[in-house]
């Protein structure tokens, strides 16, 4: 089977009678053009998709196939990551909490409060962060919320300055 567009969101889909089977999509993956997964039951599944991918991702609950009797819908599996609380005493540190991870190209989501950021764990940011004072970081398992990420790092190319459109400018 293979899937060529993403149909909508699974919360919006009539899934009543259906079978209802996910494509893990890991948070590395998800800007990807061309995948090939395997559902939780087992069904082949090929994935080619647009340029619009690159910039919206693959996202938990984004519909894949539908049809009267299935539906197939992207599941982004918990992982590793990072938690950064920065200490309400010193907000000063939380520019440079998302510098540093932004720094370092990693993607960078808002975390459960304003002062709390998430990136997915590496040793080495593990450290870094540790060593700013005020700052206090947590390894933990969880996904990703696609739907709070500040930076646009995952799938992207690198290259320094930005257009004038992109900083606001004409």
């Amino acid at each position: 089977m293979i899937c060529e567009k993403i149909l909508g969101k699974l919360e919006n889909m009539n899934i009543q009678g259906k079978t209802l089977e996910y494509v893990d999509v890991e948070w590395h993956e998800a800007f990807k053009k061309i995948h090939r997964k395997t559902t939780n039951t087992g069904r082949e599944v090929g994935i080619r998709l647009g340029d619009s991918v690159l910039k919206t991702g693959l996202l938990e609950g984004d519909v894949l196939y539908a049809d009267q009797e299935l539906i197939i819908a992207v599941r982004t599996p918990p992982c590793a990551v990072l938690k950064a609380r920065v200490s309400p005493h010193h907000p000063e540190m939380i520019p440079k909490v998302c510098y540093e991870i932004g720094n370092r190209h990693a993607p960078l989501f808002f975390g459960e409060d304003i002062y709390t950021f998430v990136t997915p764990y590496d040793e080495p940011m593990l450290r870094l962060l540790s060593s700013f004072h005020g700052v206090e970081v947590e390894r933990a398992v969880e996904a990703l919320n696609f739907q709070g990420q500040i930076s646009s790092q995952v799938g992207h190319s690198h290259h320094h300055g930005a257009s004038p459109e992109e900083v606001g400018h004409s």
